[in-house]
């Protein structure tokens, strides 16, 4: 995991999660300036990754093949080596140079995909919009998340 700066900020404004606990839940976490590390190298083997919530700057270094932090090298890195590369767009409305950046990230091969609230599995807290956003991604992973509810062609009861 990768936080930056301006995710942190976010993590304090939006969750009662404090860093560490934050930090507790990855494998393995990356100083947003260590661009040294392991997943700044193609040769270490990722699925690639979910850059959630990806900041319109975010968004515009990842579309322009700028790296000024570990998290967009590693964005650069997986796009290269053409793996999956989510990115969790929260920025709206959009402008033309948004929309722009977005379509240039989805030609060099990411998914754009904005955190938009599944309303047909009436959620009934914030978590349930969060984890069935989160299940979403993971499936553009082929991982699955067993407890969210899918569409199946009738209302969820």
């Amino acid at each position: 995991m990768v936080v930056s700066k301006a995710g942190h900020l976010t993590r304090a404004y939006e969750t009662e999660l404090s860093a560490r606990e934050l930090e507790a839940m990855a494998d393995v976490n990356y100083a947003p300036a260590d661009v040294g590390a392991a997943i700044a190298s193609g040769s270490f083997r990722t699925m690639g990754m979910i850059v959630a919530p990806c900041s319109i700057r975010t968004l515009a270094e990842i579309a322009s093949c700028v790296s000024s932090s570990l998290l967009t090298r590693a964005a650069d890195v997986c796009l290269k080596e053409r793996r999956r590369v989510v990115l969790l767009v929260r920025e709206t409305p959009l402008h033309a140079g948004h929309l722009r950046a977005m379509l240039a990230a989805t030609e060099m091969g990411a998914v754009v995909m904005p955190p938009v609230p599944a309303f047909y599995t009436r959620p009934q807290s914030i978590r349930d919009i969060v984890d069935q956003t989160a299940a979403r991604a993971l499936d553009l992973f082929d991982i699955d998340a067993p407890d969210i509810p899918r569409w199946t062609g009738q209302p969820i009861p």
